[in-house]
């Protein structure tokens, strides 16, 4: 049995709680990669990755390179020494670097791969109305996310469940996949899959400002899929249309009412504590949203300092 030397490369809160738990499995890493420092949020201040600041505080070696073929990142991860190499929520890498360890390099991905390959698998699985999702542990080859897969584990969706719920409980279900892929290669029993491509794999596209918008013509279920789906980050918006003003606003939260009526699409019915929105076959209850240059708000909140003029109409 072979003991490992582990470089883990990633960013996000989701790559820290799988950091944590191979550090906790008594899995020796012997350095930690992730994204270079950039400026953040008004004051353009210095902002630190999610793994930069775990790393920093628990004494691990760190480096972060702009270039991923820069002749002296490479010397310094060659130093390391690692045999085995961990990348969860990180960016492509190049052959040079995924070759490297001798046993090497393993993906987390959240999402039951060959579907849902790419940037935001967590969000499109909700959107997508998906029931089911899951992660899978495979080695990386020259593509993204189609490498042979170790270990692949599922769970249900709940018909409410937003992106950070899944998010969390598919962060401990990776953890626990990690752990268990980690367990197969030091023993030297991992049995690999080819990914089969097919027609209907679904891609979790980046998301971008014109696939985060709402439109009101779609079915009520999809525009509660898409709210769930983009909440709390980066979130569903539209714009609230009255007469002099158009605001964009981002909607959080929100259920479905089933009931008939004959108002136009986007129509806002508005009470003291309420904002419906028409649909097909029902409304669009917001729970809570966010106007320009302000917190989010609960709606009954918003509704105490804020008035929705009559006419109003989401765009």
């Amino acid at each position: 049995m072979e003991k490992l030397r582990i470089v883990f490369m990633g960013t996000p809160e989701f790559a820290v709680g799988i950091l944590d738990t191979i550090i906790k499995a008594n899995y020796t890493v012997v350095g930690v990669i992730t994204v270079a420092d950039k400026p953040a949020g008004r004051g353009q201040k210095t902002k630190y990755s999610a793994v930069k600041e775990y790393a920093l505080e628990n004494n691990l070696p760190l480096l972060q390179p702009t270039n991923l073929k820069d002749p002296i990142f490479l010397e310094d991860l060659k130093k390391w020494n690692a045999n085995l190499q961990v990348v969860v929520a990180f960016r492509m890498l190049p052959e040079v670097v995924w070759k490297m360890p001798a046993l090497g390099t393993f993906n987390l991905h959240a999402s039951l791969l060959p579907n849902y390959r790419g940037a935001a698998p967590i969000n499109w699985a909700i959107i997508n109305g998906e029931t089911q999702t899951g992660v899978t542990s495979f080695f990386i080859d020259d593509k993204i996310d189609t490498g042979a897969m170790i270990l692949s584990k599922e769970t249900p969706i709940d018909s409410n469940e937003n992106a950070v719920e899944l998010h969390d409980r598919l962060m401990h279900l990776g953890s626990e996949t990690v752990v268990e892929t980690l367990s197969l290669i030091e023993k030297g029993t991992v049995k690999t899959q080819i990914q089969k491509d097919h027609p209907d794999i679904k891609t979790a596209y980046k998301l971008n400002k014109e696939n985060c918008k709402i439109d009101w013509n779609k079915s009520a279920e999809e525009i509660h899929n898409l709210i769930r789906g983009l909440s709390p980050y980066p979130a569903a918006w539209c714009y609230f249309n009255d007469a002099n003003e158009s605001y964009s606003v981002k909607i959080y939260e929100a259920q479905i009412l089933e009931e008939k009526h004959d108002l136009p699409v986007g129509k806002i019915i508005t009470t003291k504590k309420e904002i419906k929105i028409a649909v097909k076959g029902g409304f669009i209850e917001v729970l809570s949203l966010q106007y320009p240059n302000k917190k989010r708000m609960k709606t009954s909140e918003f509704l105490n300092g804020m008035l929705i003029s009559e006419g109003t109409i989401a765009l």
